[in-house]
């Protein structure tokens, strides 16, 4: 046995030599324990990351053991053993939880903490069978309740508080519960103990220790219980009976909603990610596609295409590192224009693109049709703008507004005739398709000896409207 205890305990924990000593003499009183005290009795120690590990057992020689077979070796649950977890937490001993075998059996275990220097080294644990029509095989006693003079709260049917969503302990100078409420009652036996808290030693059922502050101050504290979140106020009353109140309040659902919060930001923030390196692994497709074509006209088309992609990517982009469903329209275009419109700049031509106005913080649902809109714009200026010229300049300007805001995009080029411009324009058709459609906005478009002037509203916030007016 001794030879098992050491590989379990070298394997699964960061015992010592020492602690581990201390576990294998602690083993070798377990079988007359268990003859003793007629129940099932174990040893287990802490893992290293988490949950338990059963070192050593005995089952009784006279009564039935509620194990068929034999558990050493096998991990002891904080979910299934509560009273296991709890010993290991506080460093007390817990009676009478209800705890899962691991051959998906019910027992009733008391524990108590195996310590060397001061270190909770290991528990020892006594298991009761629960009967089949769900008695206890032992009986585990009852608890006379303890007058007190505060009988306005000791009745059960007393609607104050009895009417809180909360636990209520009160805790005498003997160190027992006075007095509890029905919701108390009712959140321990969730948590796992089978006999009413009413009379017993608060030290035994106690949630939570209070090492780093001082006795008779009020206490707060957040812990965790199984599969409970719970939030635990310790009240010093002070007055003739009652030493002290225990004021719990469950709160597992605020909890699970924000765990529910941040798996969900991560998978959003995950699924950004995924969309954009499988974007820029069809632009890259494409780019080596564009090198090996010998037409110029189709090396130009799949430029077109490239930066349409690049642009839908720059929204995903941003959105795989913030995590977020919203984004910087300042930074979806500086994306866009650091990242979409290389393909068309020309050598002989230096081209300044600035980006100045309000930033805005939108939804994917915006940036993404903002930046295939601006992108389409910034190409038609890259390709037609500076023809014959050696420099340009090239604005994008974002005016906030309440409801609707505006972009403009503007440069100092020769300009063209708005009414000559081909109504198949795949370009400005996507333009218009953006603003119209998905934007919700006016597109408006002046040119002349000075330059191109293009300017769209875009609505703030998504909206479900077909269309919208201002």
């Amino acid at each position: 046995m001794q030879k098992l205890i050491h590989q379990l305990c070298r394997k699964y924990t960061d015992l010592s030599e020492e602690e581990i000593q201390v576990i294998e003499m602690m083993a070798g009183t377990l079988q007359p324990l268990a003859n003793l005290e007629a129940a099932d009795i174990f040893v287990d120690c802490p893992c290293r990351e988490k949950d338990a590990i059963v070192v050593a057992e005995a089952k009784p020689e006279e009564v039935p053991s509620a194990y068929k077979n034999s558990v050493v070796g096998m991990l002891a649950k904080e979910e299934n053993e509560p009273a296991v977890a709890r010993t290991f937490r506080l460093g007390v001993a817990t009676k009478y939880m209800k705890a899962r075998t691991q051959e998906n059996n019910y027992t009733i275990q008391s524990v108590e903490p195996i310590k060397y220097n001061s270190r909770v080294i290991g528990v020892l644990i006594r298991e009761k069978r629960i009967k089949e029509d769900g008695e206890l095989s032992e009986e585990l006693g009852s608890y006379e309740a303890i007058e007190t003079p505060l009988n306005h709260m000791i009745n059960e049917n007393e609607w104050l508080t009895e009417s809180i969503d909360e636990g209520l302990l009160l805790v005498d100078y003997k160190g027992r519960v006075s007095f509890r409420n029905l919701y108390a009652r009712e959140l321990f036996q969730n948590l796992g103990y089978v006999s009413d808290i009413l009379g017993q030693k608060y030290k035994n059922i106690c949630l939570t220790e209070w090492s780093n502050t001082p006795e008779g101050t009020d206490r707060i504290k957040e812990v965790r219980c199984g599969n409970y979140y719970l939030r635990v106020r310790q009240i010093p009353l002070m007055n003739q009976d009652i030493q002290f109140a225990v004021i719990i309040r469950d709160i597992t659902w605020n909890r699970e909603q924000e765990k529910n919060l941040i798996l969900k930001s991560v998978a959003v923030k995950e699924l950004n990610h995924r969309v954009k390196n499988n974007l820029q692994t069809i632009a890259s497709l494409l780019r080596l596609q564009a090198r090996r074509e010998e037409k110029e006209e189709t090396r130009q088309v799949l430029n077109e295409s490239i930066s349409r992609i690049l642009s839908i990517s720059a929204t995903h982009q941003l959105l795989s590192q913030s995590g977020e469903a919203c984004v910087s329209l300042k930074e979806v275009l500086e994306n866009v224009k650091r990242n979409a419109v290389q393909p068309f700049l020309k050598a002989d031509v230096s081209v300044n693109l600035e980006i100045t106005g309000d930033d805005l913080i939108v939804d994917s649902e915006i940036a993404t049709p903002v930046a295939l809109a601006v992108n389409e714009l910034l190409q038609n200026s890259m390709k037609y703008a500076f023809c014959g010229r050696k420099e340009g300049q090239v604005w994008i300007r974002i005016e906030k507004g309440k409801v609707y805001s505006r972009l403009t995009v503007k440069d100092d080029g020769i300009g063209f005739d708005p009414k000559k411009v081909r109504e198949g324009s795949l370009g400005l058709n996507i333009v218009k398709t953006m603003v119209q459609d998905k934007l919700h906005g006016r597109l408006v478009i002046r040119s002349g000896d000075e330059g191109t002037e293009t300017e769209f509203d875009f609505i703030n916030e998504p909206t479900d409207f077909v269309s919208i007016s201002q």
